[in-house]
């Protein structure tokens, strides 16, 4: 894919075999036409935010490069998430088998019903901004014209965000 806009996702999951999932999840993206997977920060474990009596999740952010509009970016995701048995029940802080989050598209601010762009709230959570930090320190926040560097030396989120496994780098195919 030589042309496309460079995005980054979230991966994260607490139920089943979460690195497993997330493995499976990003692998599943990368084959998807329109996307190619650039690099994939190390894989964290977390703590759950809003409920505690959940297990911890693992998750990690990865660089891709597509050609997609951020809502086709979207429906891609979402429909990866339903081949791995996600129900979404509405709760935003719920246990979950596959958590595919579009983080950022460029540098394109998005504001739609279904989708708003950059994350709304990336930049309060630690464990977006360590694997973000690990493969795209210097990238800047679209909306807040900040370092993910920056957001991170300012995140106010305490909670754990331990390293378990390494990052990839993916063959670039430009």
């Amino acid at each position: 894919m030589r042309s496309g806009i460079i995005s980054f996702i979230g991966v994260g999951a607490n139920l089943g075999r979460p690195e497993e999932q997330c493995r499976d999840a990003l692998r599943r993206v990368g084959e998807r036409d329109g996307i190619a997977l650039l690099r994939v920060a190390s894989l964290y474990r977390t703590e759950p935010l809003g409920d505690p009596d959940q297990p911890c999740f693992v998750n990690t952010v990865a660089e891709l490069r597509t050609t997609l509009s951020p809502l086709g970016l979207l429906s891609k995701l979402a429909a990866i998430e339903g081949e791995m048995g996600r129900r979404r029940s509405g709760r935003s802080a719920e246990p979950r088998l596959i958590d595919l989050d579009l983080l950022l598209y460029g540098q394109e601010v998005v504001a739609e019903a279904d989708l708003v762009v950059p994350h709304p709230r990336m930049h309060e959570r630690r464990f977006v901004l360590v694997p973000m930090n690990e493969i795209a320190a210097y990238v800047l926040h679209p909306a807040f014209g900040v370092s993910m560097q920056g957001l991170l030396s300012r995140c106010r989120d305490s909670g754990r965000v331990e390293k378990i496994g390494e990052g990839e780098t993916h063959e670039r195919t430009e």
